[in-house]
């Protein structure tokens, strides 16, 4: 028996990881174009199947049959196979975002945006409508628009249904939070990466902020409940969430040059079988040449623009360790890139333990003058420190915290 997920692009999807912390099946990712969609709704073989973006609606006119909630939502994001071999749609976006939003009692009465209007955006509407809270859908090309946005800016809930800041294109945010005053939680529907540039601005505003993983989760579980997979009544989704945040997210690690970042990286990676991303060796295969020829030839600040280009790429990775070089601090735009996937782990080294070879910027200001202007920096973009004494036993007290 053979279950999966149908979209457009999924290589990125963390639905095969969650079914496979459901149970013992086999669970598919099938990659569609729109043209695919009508033979492979009339020809599959599978017991049963999620839907996602851009064809939660495109498949119901092939379904044999709706669930209540899929009919009134119009949308479909779980399809499951009757013993005659007809299709059933049903919506467990519903539960999921459901589960996602928790106790709606604190926004009853107050306006909600929902950004967006597609299928999710649908779903969304209709656990609104049913909690009491009143909402108003931003879209493109309606009423209101994000040229008009402005006017709603008493909104106490934000939801963004939209892929906007969704991997690959992380970095891009659907509006600016600070022109809502009233807003007291950010949900985005998406959760690669783990925090979007949406909620990286709620959390700068004391804005409480949450991805979609657990609706991602919740919805799982629902769907494997209705194919028969999983025992009704249970709810394992924040076990789940937990888990596969831990699966997922990046080990970034920070500090002084020569403090053993690298070290720990390899260390960990030996212990957890995570690739290690070492941002000066990446630096190296792109420039095609060593980093202290590189400075001298180009300087600083070309240097730390190739710098930030390549974190970008490793930042973007789920479930990696990357080893940052020293300097990564001194460029603010840095921040979000490693914060969007990333916990953010400090490594120190006495200063008269530092390695200083081959290392122009340590040779060129003095490893004193350095540690002043970056110590302050290091604490507040970190979440822990561990000191160097062994990298082997910070990467097995880094892995049992956090891995």
């Amino acid at each position: 028996m053979r279950y999966g997920l149908i979209g457009e692009k999924l290589g990125h999807s963390f639905s095969p990881l969650i079914h496979g912390m459901l149970g013992d099946y086999r669970y598919d990712l099938v990659e569609l174009t729109p043209d695919d969609v009508p033979a492979f709704m009339r020809e599959n073989d599978l017991a049963g199947f999620n839907v996602t973006i851009p064809y939660k609606q495109t498949v119901m006119p092939y379904l044999n049959g709706l669930s209540p909630a899929a009919q009134a939502i119009g949308s479909v994001n779980t399809v499951i196979r009757r013993p005659d071999g007809s299709l059933v749609g049903d919506n467990t976006d519903y539960w999921g975002f459901a589960r996602l939003l928790g106790d709606a009692v604190p926004f009853r009465g107050c306006k909600a945006l929902v950004l967006g209007s597609g299928g999710s955006s649908r779903t969304v509407q209709a656990v609104l409508r049913d909690a009491g809270i009143p909402y108003v859908v931003i879209s493109r090309d309606g009423e209101n628009n994000y040229t008009n946005v402005h006017t709603h800016r008493d909104a106490a809930l934000i939801v963004n249904t939209t892929p906007v800041g969704m991997y690959p294109n992380a970095g891009q945010s659907p509006l600016p939070l600070g022109g809502f005053p009233d807003c007291r939680l950010v949900l985005d529907l998406i959760y690669n990466p783990h925090r979007t540039a949406l909620l990286l601005e709620a959390e700068s505003l004391g804005i409480e902020g949450r991805n979609g993983l657990l609706m991602l989760a919740a919805q799982a579980e629902r769907a494997a409940q209705l194919w028969g997979l999983s025992p009704e009544g249970e709810d394992r989704s924040v076990d789940i969430t937990n888990r596969l945040q831990r699966h997922t997210q990046n080990i970034a690690l920070i500090g002084m040059p020569g403090c053993g970042k690298s070290a720990v990286g390899r260390a960990l990676s030996e212990l957890t079988g995570r690739p290690l991303l070492d941002i000066d060796e990446m630096i190296v295969q792109q420039v095609g040449m060593p980093i202290p020829d590189y400075f001298e030839r180009h300087g600083e600040e070309a240097f730390r623009a190739v710098e930030t280009t390549v974190l970008a790429r490793a930042g973007a990775q789920s479930g990696v360790i990357i080893a940052t070089g020293g300097g990564i601090v001194t460029r603010p735009e840095n921040l979000p890139l490693l914060r969007q996937n990333s916990r953010i782990l400090w490594i120190q080294r006495d200063l008269a333990q530092l390695a200083q070879a081959d290392r122009p910027v340590t040779r060129g200001r003095g490893i004193e003058a350095l540690w002043r202007e970056r110590q302050p920096l290091y604490r507040a973009w970190s979440e822990r420190a561990y000191d160097n004494h062994s990298p082997r036993a910070v990467a097995r007290a880094i892995q049992e915290e956090y891995l």
